[in-house]
């Protein structure tokens, strides 16, 4: 029998930010580390290049030094952002909001939505591989170290993000 009950309210902002900002902490002192994504990423593209192409992985210079430290997925940051994904589920699970859905405009169909999140998808991980770290990485463990790199980063990420969003509004 199907679950029909309306799915439970968000959080309130203000707790949801407390709460996050109790997990960075928490991040910190048991880990040493703060929160991230990308840098687990790059270690599972690593892991495939070594699978496909073992040698040409090992002799690019961003990817070889994390193959030839042993595996590359035996990483904090890895185990982090499958803690991240495995939580997500939970929480939509627990909040009877696990549904596959395709979030756009009224004008703009699932195709031309999805093509959208792919291209944006691709810049923000260039992005976040240029500027040595990802929103989560940079931008929230970053910017809780007062890092001054994070600011930029934050407030370069904000302004091409309003800039953008007019550019494409209706997308």
């Amino acid at each position: 029998m199907a679950d029909t009950a309306p799915p439970r309210a968000f959080w309130n902002p203000l707790l949801a930010g407390i709460a996050l900002g109790l997990v960075l902490l928490l991040t910190f002192v048991w880990t040493g580390h703060g929160l991230g994504a990308t840098g687990a990423t790059t270690r599972i593209s690593a892991w495939l290049g070594a699978q496909v192409a073992p040698a040409a992985t090992h002799a690019n210079a961003y990817l070889g030094p994390l193959v030839e430290d042993g595996n590359p997925l035996n990483a904090w940051i890895t185990w982090e952002l499958l803690g991240v994904a495995g939580g997500g589920l939970v929480a939509a699970l627990i909040g009877r909001r696990f549904r596959l859905q395709f979030d756009h405009s009224p004008g703009v169909k699932a195709p031309r939505r999805l093509a959208a999140a792919f291209g944006g998808g691709l810049l923000s991980g260039f992005g976040a591989r240029v500027s040595l770290g990802c929103t989560s990485g940079l931008g929230l463990s970053g910017a809780a170290t007062l890092g001054v790199a994070a600011f930029v980063f934050l407030v370069m990420f904000f302004a091409m993000g309003l800039l953008v969003s007019r550019l494409f509004k209706g997308v």
